[in-house]
């Protein structure tokens, strides 16, 4: 399985057995995009041709080439042993004895520290998930549904019904969008296949999309939050400049893209307006059709026959394709402030080299939690533990927060709690920072 392990390296013996013993700045020179290297648990891999194979998306696991991987490895898999088999080709060797386990100034306490709390969390029985919790979820997003259609349906299609049935559309998107989150990242059923085909099931028949453009997006995300050139979520395409290192660099760089010191004002109109009505759908059916995605795009349009046939004969094809958009509009709104409230007031940087806790927590924050917040965010309130623990089911986040904030505590690392308003005008505040500190740049450096 893949070509890492049909290469001869240094020190391969010629039986074929990984024998090479090696540094971590031999490792380290093995960091580019056809040559890259990775350790797992002090084992050395060559994943150059196995990356354009892995799953996940080739790009995820290149974002740890030159790195160790052992941590984000251990976070994204459900099934180690099962991993272990496609992984033995690619072996090539192990870290000297001299080395350390952790590369670079990685602190090997905190790393010891949480992977001590993971191996409590998973006795604890934490990454159970609940059939009831998800069921009831699922059947409140149908039922929700099918509301909207009768109301118009029932009542007619006058402006006061249509804009009811456009705010439970929209919210139908937004809670069938966090629950295939869960499907997405493994959380719901042991069986992968099963928690494939339900996520397929509602981000594609239920909204239109791909669920592959989404894991490929999304895991490099959770890979490396908030890093430059590998978090997909901080590329803003020079519409916005974020955290405070990029800010300065394109000021004294003499970037002026756009008006940055206005960015906070005109991100009302350009980010949560058109991110899912325009960039995302126009994103979505590119990937789509240029990878040869012909599994999701049946599934994605599946939705749109069953859309057009419950609503044409009610609105007509226009007023349909009007509909369709004004609920992507509002969805959009509630997708961008819950999403963004986490990360953007957070550090974003160019790549660190942190240990996964401090790296999460860095770049992470928590929304206080109540019944309206963990349903209205689908429990992404508690992103700091969802992006330690990504394949935990949501309804146990509440229960590993405790034991988080206290390691945390511990080893002096900020844990962030903010009220939903906060958070919310933590966005524009962070979004303004940033502006300013483009302006003195551009001005003046």
């Amino acid at each position: 399985m893949g070509g890492g392990g049909q290469l001869t390296e240094k020190g391969e013996q010629a039986n074929g057995k990984a024998g090479g013993v090696y540094s971590w700045d031999e490792v380290r020179s093995h960091s580019s995009r056809n040559d890259q290297w990775l350790v797992i648990d002090r084992k050395v891999y060559n994943v150059s041709q196995w990356a354009k194979r892995h799953p996940g998306g080739f790009r995820v696991i290149s974002h740890y080439a030159g790195e160790d991987a052992t941590e984000a490895f251990t976070a994204f898999h459900p099934d180690l042993k099962f991993v272990q088999k496609f992984l033995k080709p690619l072996l090539i060797g192990e870290l000297a004895a001299t080395e350390p386990s952790q590369d670079r100034n990685k602190n090997a306490a905190i790393i010891q520290d949480f992977n001590t709390l993971r191996v409590q969390v998973e006795n604890a029985g934490l990454f159970r998930a609940s059939p009831l919790f998800f069921c009831l979820h699922l059947g409140h997003i149908l039922l929700l549904e099918a509301l909207a259609w009768l109301i118009i349906w029932h009542w007619g299609t006058s402006w006061t019904l249509t804009i009811l049935c456009s705010v439970i559309l929209a919210t139908v998107q937004l809670q069938a969008g966090w629950l295939q989150h869960d499907f997405g990242h493994l959380s719901v059923f042991k069986k992968s296949k099963w928690n494939h085909l339900l996520q397929k099931f509602i981000i594609g028949h239920l909204k239109g999309a791909s669920a592959n453009w989404w894991n490929h997006r999304h895991f490099q995300h959770h890979a490396k939050p908030n890093v430059f050139s590998k978090d997909p979520d901080v590329n803003m395409l020079h519409v916005f400049v974020l955290g405070t290192s990029q800010p300065v660099e394109f000021g004294i760089k003499k970037i002026k893209h756009m008006p940055y010191h206005r960015q906070h004002q005109y991100f009302f109109l350009v980010g949560p307006p058109l991110l899912i009505p325009v960039y995302f759908h126009i994103q979505i059916m590119h990937t789509m059709i240029s990878r040869r995605d012909w599994v999701d795009l049946v599934w994605s349009m599946s939705f749109y026959l069953r859309y057009f046939c419950c609503y044409v004969p009610l609105y007509g094809l226009f007023g349909s394709l009007w509909l369709m958009f004004f609920v992507r509009f509002l969805e959009s709104h509630g997708f961008v402030w819950v999403t963004q409230m986490n990360h953007l007031p957070m550090d974003i940087d160019h790549e660190k080299h942190r240990d996964w806790l401090t790296m999460q927590l860095h770049s992470t924050c928590n929304i206080e939690q109540s019944l309206f917040n963990d349903w209205f965010s689908g429990h992404l309130n508690f992103q700091i533990e969802h992006h330690l623990f990504p394949m935990m089911p949501r309804h146990n986040y509440h229960l590993v927060a405790p034991q988080v904030r206290a390691l945390c505590e511990k080893h002096g690392i900020p844990y962030q709690m903010k009220s939903l308003c906060q958070g919310f005008a933590d966005v524009f505040r962070s979004l303004k920072n940033s502006g300013e500190l483009w302006l003195d740049a551009y001005l003046h450096k």
